[in-house]
C-alpha cells in the first residue's frame, strides 16, 4: 500500500512579465481567474488539500508581501496549513525549491511541488502511486497542450486533405507538477536550475519518471492575458471544475 504525500511546495516567485498589466501590482499566482473571484494560488491550494495535502510551503519572490497578505487574511478559510518563505537573494529555480523544501514539516517523507502559474485538476494520488511503483527519485507530470495555430494535413503528393483547428501537440511537455522522494531535496543545487543539473543526472540514472496526465484531465499554464481569457472560456464551457 502506498503512502501518499501530505506536504507540498508551491513555487510562486515569478515576475509574470508576460501577464502585465495584471502583474504590475501583484505576483503571478495572485492573478484571478476571470469568473471565479479567486487567485490562481487559491485554486491550487484547494486542489492540493482535496488530494490529501495538509501542509504547503509557498515560495515567494516578486511582490511577496501581496501574496503573504492574502494568505494571512485568508488563513481561516484555507483548507490546509500554509508557510511562506522568501528568498533574500535569487537562488534560481533549483535553489529556490531546495530553500522552500527545508521548511517542509516531514523532511523524511515524499512531497509534491507545483509551479505557481498552473491551473489544473487531476489525481495527485495516482501520480504518487506511479512514482512509487517506479521507485523514482522524482516524477514530473507530462501534458500535451494544444498548438495555438491551425494545422494543415497533406498527403504524400502535397495535396491538402484537411484543416485541423488547434490540434494536440505531438510532444509531451513538463506540466510543472512534481512528486519527489525525500532523498531528492539533497540532490538539488543550492543555486541554479535543477532542470539543467539534477533532472538530467536522474534521467541518466533512470531515476526520473514522467507521468502523462490522464485522458480528460484539465491543465493550463497561465502565462499571458490570452491564457486568462481562454481559461475563463473553458470555465464557462464546463471544461474544468474549479475549487
Amino acid at each position: 500500500m502506498h503512502t501518499f504525500p501530505t506536504q507540498a511546495v508551491v513555487l510562486a516567485g515569478g515576475q509574470g512579465s508576460r501577464l502585465r498589466p495584471y502583474t504590475d501590482d501583484r505576483p503571478k499566482p495572485m492573478v484571478e481567474i476571470p469568473g471565479t473571484g479567486t487567485p490562481i494560488i487559491g485554486h491550487q491550494l484547494s486542489w492540493l488539500a482535496a488530494e490529501g495535502v495538509t501542509d504547503a510551503v509557498v515560495s515567494c519572490g516578486h511582490l511577496a508581501e501581496v501574496l503573504q497578505d492574502w494568505l494571512e487574511s485568508s488563513a481561516a478559510d484555507l483548507p490546509l496549513r500554509v508557510t511562506t518563505v522568501v528568498e533574500s537573494e535569487p537562488l534560481g529555480r533549483g535553489g529556490g525549491l531546495k530553500h522552500a523544501a527545508a521548511r517542509l514539516p516531514a523532511p523524511d517523507q515524499p512531497w509534491y511541488a507545483t509551479n505557481g502559474d498552473i491551473w489544473t485538476r487531476f489525481s495527485l494520488r495516482e501520480m504518487a502511486a506511479f512514482h512509487a511503483e517506479r521507485d523514482a527519485a522524482a516524477t514530473l507530470a507530462l501534458a500535451r497542450p494544444r498548438i495555438p495555430w491551425g494545422a494543415v494535413e497533406t498527403d504524400e503528393f502535397g495535396h491538402v486533405l484537411d484543416f485541423i483547428e488547434a490540434p494536440p501537440s505531438p510532444y509531451l511537455i513538463n506540466a510543472g507538477v512534481y512528486v519527489f522522494s525525500s532523498e531528492f531535496t539533497a540532490l538539488l543545487p543550492d543555486r541554479g536550475d535543477h532542470e539543467r543539473t539534477t533532472f538530467p543526472r536522474l534521467a541518466r540514472e533512470r531515476r526520473l519518471a514522467g507521468f502523462p496526465l490522464p485522458q480528460g484531465a484539465y491543465w493550463r499554464a497561465i502565462d499571458t492575458a490570452k491564457d486568462l481569457t481562454q481559461a475563463a472560456k473553458e470555465l464557462a464551457a464546463g471544461t474544468t471544475l474549479p475549487a
